[in-house]
């Protein structure tokens, strides 16, 4: 009898698992609406890394070479997205009044600040980026046949809200 149960449950799990998800509501545009993109500490590396590997082959399509992540960049960026978060407000100085560039030489980078792309946003690392990619300002940062650095961070909200910031360099 216990045999039996036990294939029986192994059974329901298995359908269970091959169950359509739900459908996403959608918004009066027609469009899905937006779900809050929770990010946990593990995450970090994948989403460098995978935002890395987008920047990229943007740069590729455009005829530059692959950027790699940098470690003082990534913490000036990390510094600029909870400031921002704190000041409530995306802009490129920090609540000190620092710019870009003295967050950079702040954390010891020697190379040449070339750019920093920010938003606030409750979208995934690469929504954001297509985001970034659809602004000719913002593109020409990532972009940029200078660059060779790339740092990026974020800070979430718990509200959900999270705040982007990606610096390049030379």
């Amino acid at each position: 009898m216990t045999r039996r149960i036990a294939i029986l449950f192994s059974l329901m799990l298995g359908l269970a698992a091959c169950a359509t998800p739900a459908p996403p509501t959608l918004g009066t545009d027609g469009k899905p609406l937006s779900r809050v993109y929770h990010i946990n500490a593990s995450d970090t590396a994948e989403i460098q890394f995978r935002l890395l590997d987008s920047v990229n082959a943007l740069r590729t399509a455009s005829g530059g070479v692959p950027l790699q992540l940098n470690a003082e960049l990534t913490a000036a960026a990390a510094t600029h997205s909870r400031d921002m978060a704190v000041q409530n407000r995306p802009w490129h100085f920090g609540s000190d009044g620092s710019s870009p560039l003295d967050r950079v030489r702040r954390v010891g980078y020697t190379g040449t600040l070339l750019g920093e792309n920010i938003s606030e946003s409750f979208e995934t690392e690469i929504e954001t980026l297509g985001a970034w990619a659809s602004e000719p300002s913002t593109r020409d940062i990532m972009t940029d046949s200078r660059a060779r650095s790339l740092g990026f961070a974020w800070y979430q909200e718990d509200s959900g809200k999270i705040w982007w910031t990606m610096i390049t360099g030379t």
